[in-house]
């Protein structure tokens, strides 16, 4: 028997300490809803999530029927995170991220709960030779991160076809802002560039560096998010949540560079295992089911980050950007 729809409005985060979970806990506080969060603080931090948030701390796989109860919609965010780290550790990725999934979809119906929004990524696409990734694309995963976020979104339309539970995947772009952390031996590219060039130390670049990525704003995520829970057609779709416009990677620094006024030295490094040519998003069925528009031009979503840098450097003197 299935349990009738809660009668809350609670909001589940699975993952909700870290860079990305942090930002949309915080979305779903301003507008007022009551919010649980669930992490193992493998990497997300105690101190991204205020004090009156209920946190369940732990493994997802074990934790995900206390996790999912009395819950109107739960976003799934918790996985392992990192290409290389997948590539060392395979299982563990396969436990943390596609495992997961499953464990949540299944006490998601069990409970009732309306809707599960997934965070997939844009690595599921591979190294396809079109530079715009549409969803209707063949998945090409070139790693155990992307092939676990590939049968994740692959339950999930499970669910939602054939089960009692709406679900929507989302494939994120590079997503970038205020919270991540430089410090993680798998951190992402941008606080690691932010910190070289602060330190005036050469900036390491895998490869050429002319491979494009498609960054996207973190708030311009969390609005995308937000979006998919309550979308009327989006349940069993995957859809592309990103800015649609492709930076390369020496792009990049040159802009970091000069926000920061300082010069920039190259620091060159082989391709690494895993890692795409070109990502670009087209992001068509963004705007046509979530009415999702990107709003956070490159340029002023790094001057905010690097604002964020330059504050938990010198908190003291509140240093920011003109």
């Amino acid at each position: 028997m299935i349990p009738d729809e809660p009668a809350s409005d609670l909001h589940v985060v699975t993952g909700g300490a870290g860079f990305i979970g942090s930002h949309l806990v915080s979305a779903l506080l301003e507008r007022g809803l009551p919010v649980r969060v669930v992490d193992d603080f493998s990497t997300g931090k105690r101190e991204n999530l205020p004090d009156s948030v209920e946190v369940l701390s732990g493994d997802v796989c074990d934790l995900a029927r206390r996790a999912v109860e009395g819950a109107a919609v739960v976003y799934h965010l918790a996985a392992q995170v990192s290409v290389p780290r997948s590539i060392e550790k395979p299982m563990a990725t396969h436990w943390a991220t596609e495992a997961s999934t499953v464990a949540v979809l299944d006490q998601a119906e069990r409970a009732g709960v309306r809707r599960v929004v997934l965070a997939s990524s844009s690595a599921v696409y591979g190294d396809a030779p079109d530079l715009e990734k549409r969803e209707d694309q063949a998945p090409a995963p070139a790693s155990p991160y992307a092939a676990a976020k590939w049968c994740s979104e692959i339950h999930a339309r499970h669910w939602a076809l054939h089960r009692n539970l709406e679900t929507v995947s989302l494939r994120f772009f590079n997503v970038y802002g205020p919270r991540q952390d430089p410090a993680s031996p798998y951190a992402a590219a941008i606080p690691i560039f932010v910190s070289k060039l602060l330190a005036g130390q050469p900036v390491p670049v895998f490869g050429d560096g002319l491979q494009t990525r498609d960054f996207t704003f973190v708030e311009d995520v969390v609005r995308g998010i937000l979006a998919a829970a309550d979308a009327p057609d989006a349940s069993g779709r995957v859809v592309n949540i990103a800015s649609g416009t492709g930076t390369t990677i020496l792009e990049l620094i040159g802009t970091l560079a000069e926000l920061l006024g300082r010069e920039s030295s190259i620091e060159s490094r082989p391709p690494r295992a895993g890692d795409l040519r070109h990502s670009r998003a087209d992001i068509a069925a963004a705007r046509a089911l979530l009415h999702f528009v990107p709003a956070t031009s490159l340029r002023a979503g790094l001057r905010r980050t690097i604002d964020w840098f330059l504050q938990q450097r010198t908190p003291s003197r509140k240093r920011s950007l003109r």
